[in-house]
């Protein structure tokens, strides 16, 4: 892999890993659409490092009187609304995590990234995003959420195993029609993603034993990838209440119209 070639997915990872549009998505359909050799695991791993970098970095504020809330919770075995939440982003978890072990093995996973099922999928859930945010009464935070909602929510995101979905994008949809405002939403997804980014990451980071792997082109991936993401998430949240979905609805229409042309 060239330099360019390096920053334009890494950068590209991360601005749409919470963008509600799939970075999935544009990962795969990158290589058809230029020529290039599919990147491989290990980029992709280094990527998804510098998006929990960037996730991290951002509510690194929140994240300490969270988890100081979260252990004292284990002591006392009384919730707070922030232990509830950190607990609430665990058991969120739990419905994508048992699917991603369930299909671990299946062999349908490259007819699942073929760019007809990315636009159809890019479509569908791009709908489905318009019309959360249209009908959502955005009542609420994220610390109203019941462990009803959650678990909905959580199997919401397991959809997103299928590419094009948007693990963003299909959090902030349930989180919306189920009454939360829309930075709720996006703080409530953007929390959800750091365990799941580690255990995709340890995951891929499995089949990388024994095999070497070119580190500086990595640590450039996981540099762009970081800085791109902190900057994307910064936007989105501060411009959330005023643009709301709809850009990202219109951009998924162009985009799944666009493949379904070329596919055709």
């Amino acid at each position: 892999m060239d330099i360019w070639q390096i920053i334009i997915l890494a950068v590209t990872q991360g601005l749409t890993e919470f963008l509600p549009v799939s970075s999935s998505a544009h990962l795969i359909l990158l290589p058809h659409l230029t020529g290039w050799e599919d990147q491989g695991v290990a980029f992709d791993v280094a990527v998804h490092v510098g998006s929990l970098i960037a996730v991290l970095m951002y509510f690194r504020a929140d994240l300490k009187p969270l988890l100081e809330s979260w252990i004292q919770s284990i002591k006392t075995r009384q919730l707070t609304p922030e232990s509830r939440l950190v607990w609430g982003v665990g058991i969120g978890t739990i419905p994508a995590g048992l699917l991603g072990l369930a299909i671990a093995g299946l062999d349908f996973d490259e007819s699942l990234r073929s760019p007809l099922v990315i636009a159809t999928t890019t479509i569908v859930f791009g709908l489905l995003l318009g019309w959360g945010d249209m009908i959502g009464k955005r009542e609420r935070d994220e610390y109203s959420l019941t462990w009803k909602d959650i678990l909905l929510i959580g199997l919401a995101q397991a959809l997103a195993l299928i590419p094009g979905t948007s693990r963003s994008g299909i959090t902030m949809t349930a989180a919306l029609l189920l009454g939360i405002n829309r930075k709720a939403a996006a703080r409530f997804s953007f929390l959800l993603s750091i365990p799941i980014i580690i255990l995709a990451g340890a995951n891929e980071s499995l089949s990388l034993i024994g095999t070497s792997v070119d580190w500086s082109a990595l640590s450039l991936a996981v540099a762009f990838s970081a800085i791109s993401a902190y900057l994307c998430i910064h936007a989105f949240i501060s411009l959330l209440d005023r643009i709301g979905m709809l850009p990202f609805v219109v951009y998924r229409l162009g985009l799944g119209i666009v493949l379904l042309i070329w596919v055709v």
